[in-house]
């Protein structure tokens, strides 16, 4: 895990406020979380690249994400080590690890490891589908 420096991109919270809509800052900002199985692209198959969607920085790509069968969408690596943050997280009486967006700090998800998935990492980052943006490939 990574130890966290300033982001490039810094905003006031009144400027979070501002851009996302209350459900978007509650999960982005607040580290909330959408209900399973309501998020826009826990079954989407598009091929793209998924964003953050409080910052546009480029997070995951489509042939990471796989069929998890948990609510969420789930992705078995990001676009890059350096895309996203990993870190503690203590809450809810149980230790994880919480996925952050390194250009910006919003919260996107947890990191689960050897849960058996057939995937080449046996990794299941679940990220919120509102914490991101696909951004479909060109044809």
């Amino acid at each position: 895990m990574e130890t966290e420096q300033q982001p490039p991109v810094v905003k006031s919270e009144q400027e979070w406020r501002q851009q996302l809509t209350p459900e978007e800052y509650a999960v982005l900002r607040e580290a909330g979380t959408e209900r399973p199985w309501v998020g826009e692209y826990t079954d989407t198959k598009t091929t793209g690249v998924y964003e953050c969607r409080a910052c546009g920085a480029e997070l995951f790509r489509s042939d990471t994400k796989f069929e998890s069968h948990c609510g969420w969408p789930s992705f078995f690596g990001p676009l890059a080590g350096e895309a996203i943050i990993e870190r503690e997280d203590r809450s809810l009486g149980m230790t994880r690890v919480e996925v952050l967006c390194a250009n910006c700090h919003s919260h996107l998800g947890h990191l689960f490891e050897g849960e058996g998935y057939d995937t080449p990492t046996d990794q299941r980052y679940c990220i919120n589908s509102i914490s991101l943006r696909l951004v479909p490939a060109e044809e």
